[in-house]
């Protein structure tokens, strides 16, 4: 989500056995910590805006524990790759530790980087495959909201719901059936679904960032989109936090419907028959439940 960061990996580091799997890493056995690697553009996003980013989203004051995972590979620990970095990480600390007398100790380890293995597979774009599940829900949703809410100003465009467009938001249902046109308040209102091939965005390949016509929050990124054959938008995931999963037996079929996380409006479904190569998971969204907001390649 933040500006300036290329790409995210998950992986392991700090410990002694050459290629750790999960299960030894998990295991507390070889000495590695549980870490992602970050590939940042330095004139977008400061190494300290990491770091702000980074101490305010986990506990650096309780050793090797996270909330209820206890063990050495869940350490608070930097692994730097210049002295640069060492420097500002030692002094960011420093200065956390001095900023209030009553507060506990910083204890994340600062150390030189050896060797970052990748995690499995199965571990990449983790939350995007299962943001149902009661893990995400508990523990990852709330640190999703709070760096969109105390580091907005680090968010890329597309991870940003604006104030004003909040406050825009219909709230009573004489409002909705106002604002919508009436297959709009049809599809999003009372879950009704477009014809197959009939959405403007069913053969849409501009980039951009795909928005709720109900309240305008950013739902997909034109990257994650791809041709279904289906008949409707297709995405193989959805940014973060920005949908949430309701169990929809209307026909007796046990789908999943995907819904807006800030306005609760209907946008479609989602199934397991996406790219394998990717997530695995097809969102298939109404083009009448969407704006595109286009911009440059």
């Amino acid at each position: 989500m933040l500006r300036g960061v290329i790409s995210v990996e998950p992986g392991y580091a700090g410990g002694k056995k050459g290629r750790p799997t999960y299960e030894e890493v998990s295991g507390g056995r070889t000495g590695h910590a549980e870490v992602i690697q970050i590939v940042y553009d330095p004139s977008a996003i400061s190494y300290r805006d990491l770091l702000t980013v980074f101490f305010g989203s986990h506990d650096p004051t309780t050793p090797n524990r996270q909330r209820n995972d206890v063990g050495t590979q869940y350490r608070s620990v930097i692994f730097w790759t210049s002295d640069a970095q060492k420097r500002e990480a030692e002094a960011f600390i420093k200065e956390l530790d001095g900023s209030h007398a009553a507060g506990a100790p910083i204890v994340t380890e600062v150390t030189p980087l050896d060797q970052f293995y990748p995690a499995e597979d199965y571990h990449k774009d983790y939350y995007a495959r299962n943001q149902d599940a009661g893990y995400c829900r508990i523990i990852i949703n709330p640190k999703l909201e709070k760096v969109q809410h105390q580091f907005a100003a680090l968010l890329k465009d597309e991870a940003k719901l604006k104030d004003s467009e909040i406050k825009t938001m219909p709230k009573t249902d004489n409002e909705w059936k106002a604002k919508l046109t009436p297959e709009q308040y049809r599809v999003m209102r009372e879950k009704a679904t477009e014809a197959p091939n009939t959405g403007k965005y069913v053969h849409e390949n501009s980039h951009g960032i795909y928005t709720c016509v109900g309240c305008g929050a950013p739902l997909f990124a034109s990257g994650s989109k791809f041709d279904s054959g289906t008949g409707w938008p297709s995405f193989d995931q959805a940014l973060p936090g920005a949908v949430t999963f309701e169990h929809d037996d209307q026909y007796g079929e046990g789908r999943t419907e995907i819904v807006c996380s800030k306005c609760g409006s209907h946008l479609g479904h989602v199934f397991e028959d996406g790219p394998a190569e990717t997530t695995g998971n097809r969102f298939c969204v109404n083009s009448v439940c969407l704006d595109l907001k286009k911009t440059q390649t």
